[in-house]
């Protein structure tokens, strides 16, 4: 934990949170600024910035809970449908600089759209080879 986290502090117990799941390893409650009724921030119990900086064990753990909590949304909201997403890096949107899954339950009209709305820069797509490479390369 991280004295000066907010989420650490909500996981801790030390500032009131709408608790939906909790495991030895994973923390879950309602987002206090929702997308949309039901959303849920599913998060590690264990302080991680970054999601690149999470070990796989703590990436299982988390993602396995991410769906559970996914599908009981769904059922309790009757929900035909979810965004499931991590916004990694301030520049990417994160606020908190704490690992945590968005849980954002969706129905057909509501208004809302893909991931892709996030960001689409459109780039060329002409040199997928050489992306692909790039990518192998750094792996």
């Amino acid at each position: 934990m991280t004295e000066d986290c907010l989420f650490c502090k909500i996981i801790e117990g030390k500032i009131p949170s709408e608790k939906v799941y909790e495991d030895a390893a994973v923390f879950a409650f309602l987002d206090v600024f929702p997308a949309s009724e039901g959303h849920t921030l599913v998060a590690p119990k264990k302080h991680f910035s970054r999601f690149t900086d999470m070990d796989t064990e703590s990436v299982a753990s988390l993602f396995e809970a991410a769906r559970k909590i996914t599908a009981a949304v769904e059922k309790a909201f009757s929900a035909e449908g979810s965004n499931i997403g991590i916004n990694d890096g301030k520049v990417a949107g994160q606020e908190i600089p704490h690992v945590h899954v968005h849980v954002i339950p969706r129905r057909k009209g509501d208004g809302g759209r893909g991931i892709k709305s996030v960001v689409w820069t459109e780039p060329d797509t002409a040199n997928l080879k050489e992306v692909a490479e790039k990518i192998r390369r750094a792996l």
